[in-house]
């Protein structure tokens, strides 16, 4: 239990002082390239993954209630990520599905800190560069933040061949989503059950 949560306090360290760093240094849609085909791209997520807010999907909701249901399905999810963590630690299941589950629970934790309090403790960033703590307030009330993206990979852009179906003469950029280390963090403990599922959750021998 002290490695695991010594990983995840890392983990979370490196994931919010790179968003506080960005949230104090760059105003909303300001970049940086650091290669040609990596940059730092500072943008705010409001939804889901890539963007996709709930209202989307359910366009009954309003944007407000969306955000503060998708805002509160996330907590209930940490938790359950949480309690599943805390108990295969103590029943001593695979080293796999324990790596795997910490930084899972280390990346969506993460996220939440952002849609949980950056509206409350950052003003917003459209043509400035947001403070710490301001003032007057934050730009939003706790529960309706915005998650802090900022590492982009415009690895190839140009027009596809007209041939590709449905695609064919469009213009593409690979790879365009936005993303932070919290994204990472989920990536790789996703990955790690994906790849190595049979050390995950080994079968047991009668």
């Amino acid at each position: 239990m002290k490695k695991a949560s010594i990983l995840i306090i890392i983990i979370l360290l490196i994931d919010q002082i790179s968003k506080m760093y960005i949230k104090t240094h760059f105003q909303l849609h300001e970049s940086e390239t650091v290669f040609s085909w990596f940059k730092i791209y500072f943008v705010e997520n409001d939804g889901m993954a890539w963007g996709t807010k709930l209202s989307d999907i359910l366009p009954f909701i309003g944007d407000r209630t969306a955000k503060l249901c998708l805002t509160t399905f996330r907590i209930f999810a940490i938790l359950g990520i949480g309690y599943w963590l805390v108990n295969a630690i103590k029943k001593k299941h695979s080293k796999t599905l324990i790596f795997a589950l910490i930084f899972i629970f280390s990346g969506a934790l993460g996220n939440i800190i952002d849609s949980v309090f950056y509206g409350v403790i950052f003003n917003d960033s459209f043509g400035q560069v947001a403070t710490f703590l301001p003032v007057d307030g934050g730009y939003d009330k706790a529960l309706f933040g915005n998650v802090v993206d900022m590492l982009y990979f415009p690895m190839w852009q140009g027009n596809l061949p007209e041939w590709i179906p449905y695609l064919g003469g469009e213009n593409f950029i690979f790879f365009e989503p936005v993303f932070n280390i919290a994204d990472v963090a989920i990536a790789i403990g996703f990955g790690i059950l994906l790849f190595f599922n049979n050390k995950a959750f080994p079968k047991k021998i009668l």
